[in-house]
């Protein structure tokens, strides 16, 4: 997915105040596995990275696995999109600087499209290389991931559960009527 730049440059969002990052990573309710990792950066513009992932929608505009003008109401609806009968969400947010946030907004700028698969290969790639981030391992495993960025410092972490069919097509096209009859 490749969106016109005039398409994106409407689309841009920046949320004021201090840059962060936060990761969020899809988890099984059966048994914790992780399935899936993805990475909200807010730094000079309010972005997702979500490498390999599923969730289509008309309202954020795409380039190769980053979605562009993520607003917080915007955000909510990827979580709920996750979150349903057999998975959960982890997010998990730190501070960071402005430097910090832009150096992994333009790693994932040129990171994807990523292969199916590969998320969370990509996403603990592109944090371990971020500065202050040595304790992320590059790694194929979410939990792994979600364990070593627990060990950063000031993490705040949220957990998002849902009872929503396990059928992610019947949350997408919810989603897609509340953006529809919002706009």
């Amino acid at each position: 997915m490749w969106a016109p730049d005039d398409v994106v440059s409407r689309a841009i969002y920046r949320e004021p105040g201090q840059s962060y990052l936060t990761l969020y990573t899809m988890k099984k309710i059966r048994d914790d596995g992780g399935a899936h990792s993805a990475l909200l950066i807010n730094g000079s513009q309010r972005v997702m990275f979500d490498p390999a992932g599923s969730w289509s929608q008309d309202v954020m505009p795409e380039r190769n696995d980053v979605l562009f003008g993520v607003s917080p109401r915007l955000e909510r609806y990827y979580v709920s999109f996750h979150a349903r009968v057999t998975f959960y969400v982890i997010g998990q947010k730190v501070p960071v600087s402005d430097d910090v946030a832009e150096r992994a907004l333009q790693m994932a700028l040129v990171a994807g499209p990523v292969p199916k698969a590969n998320c969370t290969r990509v996403t603990s790639g592109l944090l371990g290389q971020l500065p202050g981030f040595d304790v992320i391992d590059r790694t194929w495993l979410p939990n792994k991931l979600a364990d070593d960025f627990a060990k950063l410092p000031d993490v705040e972490t949220r957990e998002y559960r849902e009872n929503d069919a396990d059928d992610k097509s019947i949350a997408a096209a919810q989603i897609r009527d509340a953006l529809s009859s919002e706009q």
